[in-house]
């Protein structure tokens, strides 16, 4: 417990709390304050202006990290017998049509990150909307995950794409890669993600959209920037 109390204290001296840093320094801060024993993630969170409450103000929406997130996802298709060897070439961990609806439902077991369909298999995927939306796997048109050119969703989700939404309080949190990336692939995960973000603002959003932005590693300090 001293030493991680001894950790976090010289942490929190590297950081100045009034100061709000250049993306780079941000980033190189959050790298500088990264002293776990394992490898951790730099982290990202966004403070919007939106009214949580309100469905018309909710913020939806992906980003193709250039650089990945140094997490392979697992991605299941659910697709039509023709489809199958697509997906698998793209490196689909699971595929498979009816069958495999059938076998989650019976098992309600979820061995995947990300779950891709063909339009014309949601119909069937009501059969296990209940297993799959609590997870927060359940394809989605909004997010990128149903489609006919399967094959270029399973390389995307699987080589960076990222889904982000806003939480109970308006906020937005997006892993952005490894403490252990170079700084400059961080810096280029950063840009995309917030532009995505800024992108995704909802039109009834009148006032201030983005009021805050902080990156930090994990268990690191929160370190403010200015975009």
């Amino acid at each position: 417990m001293a030493k991680l109390a001894k950790r976090v204290k010289a942490n929190n001296s590297l950081v100045d709390r009034n100061k709000v840093y250049s993306v780079s320094e941000a980033i190189e801060l959050a790298k500088k304050t990264a002293n776990t024993k394992f490898v951790g993630s730099v982290e990202v969170h966004i403070k919007t202006g939106i009214d949580a409450k309100l469905t018309d103000q909710s913020v939806r929406g992906t980003a193709s990290l250039p650089n990945g997130t140094g997490k392979l996802k697992r991605v299941v298709a659910f697709v039509s017998e023709a489809k199958e060897k697509e997906a698998k070439d793209a490196g689909a961990v699971l595929v498979g049509g009816e069958d495999l609806i059938k076998k989650i439902k019976e098992t309600e077991k979820i061995d995947f990150d990300v779950a891709i369909a063909e339009p014309s298999l949601m119909p069937k995927l009501a059969l296990i909307a209940k297993i799959l939306g609590p997870k927060g796997v359940m394809p989605n048109p909004k997010n990128g995950t149903v489609g006919t050119n399967i094959g270029q969703m399973v390389k995307e989700i699987a080589g960076g794409k990222v889904n982000f939404k806003n939480d109970d309080s308006g906020n937005i949190h997006q892993i952005i890669g490894k403490t252990n990336f170079d700084s400059k692939a961080l810096e280029e995960n950063f840009k995309v993600f917030y532009q995505a973000v800024t992108q995704a603002k909802p039109i009834t959003v009148k006032g201030q959209y983005i009021v805050s932005v902080s990156v930090n590693s994990t268990m690191g300090p929160g370190i403010k920037l200015k975009v």
